[in-house]
């Protein structure tokens, strides 16, 4: 991913953060052109929607991803980050979590869960949306990633709740 943006930056959110969102990487027409993660493309306006539901504001908590940069396919458009892209990006991602220390972290998506449990073990999977776990040291929640592809697999009226169930008391609000 040589040339491409890293997305990691006071854009990322609030580094006191008690809820830190980990994604699956920079969108091409969203956090690689702006430099904040699910913002202005279609996953950053169904992010929003899923924040708004769930009584969360953006200010208060920090977005990343598994990798920091765009994965991209020949003909430019995004493509799953690859298994050694996720390793690269894997002492980021660890460091940042240690930085913003935050109490519940947020796999949004199967590619993030995976990248997390590099960093620590874990037994969610995506079907586990909406359930949260010990881990290293804080909460692990599962959660579909908010892009449109995921609304095949999940309505967003069950993205919804699910978000509901995790953040059900939140202070992050």
């Amino acid at each position: 991913m040589k040339g491409r943006r890293r997305v990691l930056s006071r854009l990322n959110g609030s580094p006191e953060a008690e809820i830190l969102f980990v994604g699956e990487a920079p969108g091409r027409q969203g956090a690689e052109l702006h430099g904040m993660p699910f913002h202005d493309d279609t996953a950053g306006r169904n992010f929003e929607q899923l924040l708004d539901a769930a009584a969360l504001e953006r200010d208060r908590v920090f977005v990343t991803n598994a990798v920091l940069c765009n994965p991209q396919t020949a003909a430019g458009n995004n493509r799953p980050p690859a298994a050694a892209e996720i390793a690269a990006c894997g002492t980021w991602l660890r460091e940042t979590i240690q930085v913003v220390d935050p109490g519940l972290v947020v796999a949004l998506g199967a590619v993030a869960l995976r990248a997390l449990a590099r960093i620590a073990p874990h037994d969610l999977r995506l079907s586990d949306a909406g359930k949260t776990v010990a881990w290293w040291n804080r909460r692990l929640a599962a959660l579909y990633h908010p892009g449109a592809r995921a609304r095949s697999h999940r309505s967003l009226e069950q993205q919804i709740a699910d978000w509901r169930r995790v953040f059900a008391g939140s202070a992050a609000g």
